[in-house]
């Protein structure tokens, strides 16, 4: 009888102060692909919520011990329906969301009446604009922005000091968006793009890239390396090896500033990959990894925090004692004046990792993390400042 007081002792003292049952909106508007000329890179089926699940179950690991339980409430959407009409219903239900779907489309959903007290991550969409003039102060990002891809490939090209840098760009919107991001990060770090093209070929390039990607190249005579804003995959991949000068590509294609890759390796992440791969049966991406970041975020805050409630949320994941681990070999943080993630930017090749940004030398007087997008001097945003 003694034992079993002490067992029943010891229990009582383990048992958590208070219980929660978290659950999490996942709201998708699913996407038809852009035409490309190959549909080798069609996205699978569970991207984003591949990781959300991951997340969920890292969750449930600590909420075993504190009293929490978490629960994935998925709402999918098809092409052209209404994203906004649907939300209404999950906003019902739950008041932390994540979103993965356009930007417009996002927006639509943090600017409804019944979201103005939810908290918002997105977790697909990498537009400047959504942590600049459209920011929202019930919306986090998950996902890099576009700057953030486009600085660590800058201070990739300053480290080599290569300066002579021409720039072919497609003409998806998403691919024009990159190359403004781009000439915007090379001015940011010193460089400056030089001569630019636009691709704007609708011919099977698979064809006649051996004959057609020498000439397209040729007229921009010696340079250091060719920067290819393609964000969509559709020709870029046909310029490797067939460009007139034999110069590395960056940019959509080559050298490729990411979110998260498969080659990323250290600091634990091959454990991640692994169990992602478990759960998953292929590779995590980078709309996966902003999911399960975003999910473990929330974990994270709310065994820190005791609360559920997104405000005690939000304030405790904007403050400066909010630490995730991210496999990324740096502790990830939100920044309080947009609401953006803070990550290393792996610069990755299909087989390897190139390097890490930050990269060395590019100092910041709080994190180098922020030398990588928006810093606060540089915002636009005014949500977050209210």
């Amino acid at each position: 009888m003694k034992f079993r007081s002490l067992a029943v002792s010891l229990a009582l003292l383990a048992a958590p102060a208070w219980a929660q049952d978290l659950t999490i909106g996942y709201l998708r508007l699913q996407e038809t692909p852009p035409p490309t000329v190959s549909d080798l890179d069609l996205p699978p089926p569970d991207l984003g919520i591949a990781g959300a699940r991951l997340g969920i179950e890292d969750n449930a690991t600590t909420g075993r011990f504190t009293g929490q339980t978490y629960a994935l409430d998925l709402v999918d959407i098809a092409p052209g329906e209404d994203i906004a009409a649907a939300a209404g219903p999950l906003l019902e239900r739950t008041d932390l969301l994540l979103v993965d779907a356009p930007a417009d489309a996002l927006l639509s959903v943090t600017d409804l009446p019944a979201a103005a007290d939810a908290l918002v991550f997105n977790v697909a969409a990498p537009d400047n604009r959504l942590r600049e003039g459209d920011c929202r102060a019930n919306m986090l990002h998950a996902l890099p922005s576009t700057a953030m891809r486009t600085d660590a490939l800058a201070q990739f090209l300053v480290l080599r000091r290569w300066d002579e840098l021409p720039m072919v760009t497609g003409g998806d919107p998403a691919d024009q968006a990159f190359a403004a991001s781009i000439e915007q990060s090379l001015r940011k770090f010193g460089l400056r793009v030089g001569d630019r093209k636009d691709w704007r070929y609708d011919t099977d390039i698979r064809r006649a890239a051996t004959t057609e990607m020498p000439l397209f190249t040729q007229e921009f005579g010696r340079y250091d390396a060719l920067i290819v804003a393609d964000e969509i995959h559709d020709f870029a991949r046909y310029m490797l090896y067939n460009t007139w000068e034999p110069r590395p590509i960056v940019g959509s294609e080559g050298l490729v500033p990411t979110g998260w890759h498969p080659v990323v390796e250290q600091w634990g992440a091959r454990q991640l990959q692994n169990r992602f791969l478990e759960i998953a049966g292929r590779a995590m991406q980078p709309r996966d990894y902003a999911a399960w970041a975003a999910i473990r975020t929330l974990g994270e805050a709310a065994t820190r925090t005791g609360s559920a409630e997104p405000e005690a949320l939000r304030d405790y994941i904007l403050g400066p004692d909010f630490e995730l681990g991210g496999f990324l070999g740096r502790p990830l943080s939100f920044r309080a004046w947009n609401g953006q993630m803070r990550q290393p930017i792996p610069l990755v090749h299909p087989r390897g990792l190139v390097a890490q940004a930050p990269l060395e030398g590019f100092l910041h007087p709080v994190t180098e993390l922020d030398t990588l997008g928006r810093d606060a001097p540089e915002t636009q945003c005014t949500d977050f400042s209210e």
